[in-house]
């Protein structure tokens, strides 16, 4: 492949090294370079093991990082005015990405098969010498009895089942066992409902619906149709070697204290649990929990989270804002321009442009591809931060029938699309590609519209938590825009917003500011006032859910010139006074509100005796005290309740009005 080692040089640094033959007849020159302790950096993927090995030998293990230049720029009809790119990409590599912690799993082998006839059982006889099988057959025609009891044949139906690979819990209806005297075909005794079963693994050839949400997602839940061999054969394979010990990334790290679904048994934001599709988020009082070995990964709670409560590990958001970071300022360096990010799996996307770099015209030499474990991970914060560094579009590569939903994702697309074009950035210059040819790929990403070019690409180096890189990313996007708007309208759901209260209806009662998770709504610790701060609110609808009055209403928008003025006063009010010692003890509307709706509304404050309580309800609470002392009042003293109307009063009532009409 042709080299713009100019570029090249400028990306890098000036520290570039090429060689035709690394791997063969100039291995020498990368021991040299090793030796030396000098960290290298490998633009070909292909011996990737032989150098790992070569830098093992040597105690230089973490010195060779690898960048794939070859694949994803070089081999390209465009090759030659990749150097911009092949820059980028290796600046991207030298960003170093955390491990994510594991999550430990244990079979001991004690398998379900559950299935309606013999490929239920000729599946128990392959699997016998390595699982402990037990196969459950739902609703069976006529099956002839196997001559040997080699493992347990029971009839049933599966009403329900929770659990994960070594947990399994499943709940049986119509449960019976076979009698031993089967003979033309089993023959079940009495059965009962809701049996209980534990095992570590099912097969589920039984032909009807998978028995968890994305079924193909949750482990040690096999599903294959009993009518496709393959299949049926694909399963058999993969229960054999589900026994010991397995370990998966805990892909999400999940912060309670920062979670947004409810307070006081109110309930406000659900977007992760309304998107998960394997249903490993459920509620757990004020937050959700997240169930690390049902979760497979995709990542969609992360990037929908507004809060930050939930994000993903494979990369950090951080981590992976630094990585876009250094690659759009290397490739900017270099003299790349019009650079689009195309956001692609390693299961999917990798396959996809190394058939489009080997047999066709590989990838436009500005399009820079950047591998993540799943494309529905990827947060507004990633997108608002490469347009701010100076992007010209973003893309999302996924299957052409993606293997869960992908909602969070378009709704990701549609927010940041709304975004930019409110700051003058352009149209459609953030899409998804659903595809799984190479040559479409390569034709949808010549078919782009280009975003207009920031007046000044930002260079902010991306730290704290999520929700803060999100605010920050959201300002550098503002500051740099075309042409910045202060106020974008968004659609519901978006993660940004203000409040439209109704001043005149409110009370200050502030129980919206004791349900408020993030703190954009808070009082004043001197006197009574309702206050909001917008950049802090994350829509989660908590307070106009907990409004007694119901007079706030949530409003989508971003407002960067309330961002920039940080909190406001809703409401002010000045406090009532204690009218026996004149010391400032509540809400002058509220309290004036309570006293008005008791007033001869209810016997203890009717009258000329009620009007006297009256007044103590507009006392503090130490006068309070006194006054209800000094009166020697009962509060328990309520005139006597009218006799409880019986049966036979009303038919006494009846009885009467028959024999006296008038």
């Amino acid at each position: 492949m042709s080299l713009d080692k100019q570029a090249l040089a400028k990306g890098c640094g000036g520290d570039l090294h090429t060689a035709e033959q690394l791997c063969g007849r100039e291995l020498e020159r990368l021991k040299s370079l090793l030796a030396a302790g000098r960290p290298v950096t490998v633009g070909c993927t292909q011996e990737l093991r032989l150098f790992t090995e070569l830098a093992e030998e040597l105690g230089a293990g973490g010195q060779v990082l690898f960048a794939n230049v070859r694949e994803t720029a070089g081999w390209s009809a465009e090759g030659g005015k990749a150097g911009p790119k092949m820059a980028a990409l290796f600046a991207a590599t030298a960003e170093p990405l955390p491990a994510a912690s594991q999550v430990t799993m244990e079979s001991r082998g004690v398998a379900l098969i559950y299935g309606r006839d013999e490929v239920a059982l000729e599946a128990g006889r392959r699997l016998a010498d390595h699982l402990d099988i037990t196969v459950l057959l739902s609703r069976p025609q006529a099956v002839v009895p196997p001559r040997a009891r080699d493992f347990p044949v029971v009839r049933g139906t599966i009403a329900g089942a929770s659990g994960h690979l070594g947990a399994f819990e499943l709940r049986i209806d119509d449960f019976a066992r076979p009698a031993p005297s089967s003979r033309e075909r089993l023959v079940f005794g009495p059965s009962r409902d809701g049996a209980i079963s534990h095992s570590d693994l099912i097969v589920d050839l039984s032909g009807g619906a998978p028995l968890f949400p994305a079924g193909t997602l949750r482990p040690g839940y096999l599903h294959a149709d009993p009518r496709d061999a393959v299949a049926v054969e694909r399963a058999i394979f993969e229960a054999s070697h589900l026994v010991g010990t397995f370990d998966k990334p805990r892909f999400i790290a999940f912060a309670d204290d920062l979670c947004a679904h409810s307070r006081s048994r109110i309930t406000g934001c659900t977007r992760c649990l309304d998107l998960c599709p394997t249903g490993a988020i459920s509620p757990a009082g004020d937050h959700v929990a997240i169930n690390p070995q049902i979760c497979a990964g995709c990542g969609s709670c992360a990037s929908v989270c507004p809060t930050g409560a939930a994000g993903y590990t494979l990369p950090p958001a951080d981590a992976l804002m630094r990585k876009l970071r250094a690659m759009m300022l290397a490739y900017a360096a270099a003299g790349g321009t019009n650079g689009f990010v195309l956001f692609h799996d390693r299961d999917h996307g990798e396959p996809l442009i190394d058939a489009l770099s080997r047999f066709a015209g590989g990838l436009p030499a500005n399009v820079l591809p950047v591998a993540v474990n799943e494309v529905t991970s990827v947060g507004l914060e990633a997108v608002a931060a490469l347009f701010a560094y100076g992007a010209a579009g973003v893309r999302f590569l996924l299957r052409a029938k993606p293997r869960h939903d992908i909602a969070a994702l378009t709704q990701l697309a549609d927010t940041a699309g709304a975004i930019l074009r409110g700051l003058g950035y352009g149209s459609g210059i953030v899409s998804v590609i659903e595809t799984d040819d190479p040559d479409s790929l390569r034709a949808a990403l010549d078919d782009y519209a280009s975003a207009t070019r920031a007046r000044a690409a930002a260079s902010f180096l991306p730290i704290g938590g999520k929700r803060e890189m999100l605010v920050f990313a959201m300002r550098e996007l503002h500051r740099v825009a075309p042409d910045p708007s202060d106020v974008v309208p968004l659609a519901a759901g978006a993660p940004f917003g203000g409040l439209a209260v109704d001043a005149e209806r409110c009370t200050l009662c502030l129980s919206c500011v004791s349900a408020c998770p993030t703190s954009a709504l808070t009082d004043h610790p001197e006197r009574p006032a309702l206050r909001f701060t917008e950049s802090l609110c994350v829509q989660c609808g908590l307070c106009a859910a907990t409004c007694p009055e119901k007079v706030i209403r949530l409003k989508p928008q971003l407002d960067f010139a309330a961002w920039r003025n940080d909190r406001r006063v809703i409401k002010e009010e000045e406090p009532l006074c204690c009218i026996a010692c004149g010391k400032p003890f509540g809400t002058r509307s509220s309290i004036e509100r309570v006293v008005s709706r008791l007033s001869d509304r209810h016997w203890m404050f009717a009258g000329a005796e009620g009007q006297k309580r009256l007044r103590v309800l507009q006392m503090c609470e130490d006068c309070r005290a006194e006054a209800v002392i000094n009166e020697g009042f009962d509060p328990h003293a309520a005139p006597l309740r009218p006799p409880p109307r019986t049966t036979e009063d009303y038919l006494r009532e009846r009885t009467r009005t028959r024999e006296d009409p008038e």
